[in-house]
């Protein structure tokens, strides 16, 4: 059975524990079998890209991470 949470793609939410406590986002995505949401904006990361047809120079892009949906309190607006 599907895990049921509280907290759906589009919504506002505010982080309430680790790097990024007190920053507000919307929810790009919600990750179920991992339990984590991702933030836009929030617990970003260096991602080394490596060069290809479409990125002709490759070098670095950020990436939202997953947060734990147990970090997340969704706010009101």
């Amino acid at each position: 059975m599907a895990k049921k949470f509280k907290i759906k793609k589009g919504d506002q939410v505010m982080i309430i524990a680790g790097d990024d406590k007190g920053k507000t986002g919307e929810v790009l995505q919600v990750l179920t079998k991992k339990d984590a949401v991702i933030v836009a904006g929030c617990k970003v990361a260096k991602k080394a890209v490596k060069p290809s047809e479409q990125n002709k120079e490759g070098g670095f892009a950020n990436k939202e991470m997953p947060i734990h949906i147990s970090n997340v309190k969704k706010v009101e607006g």
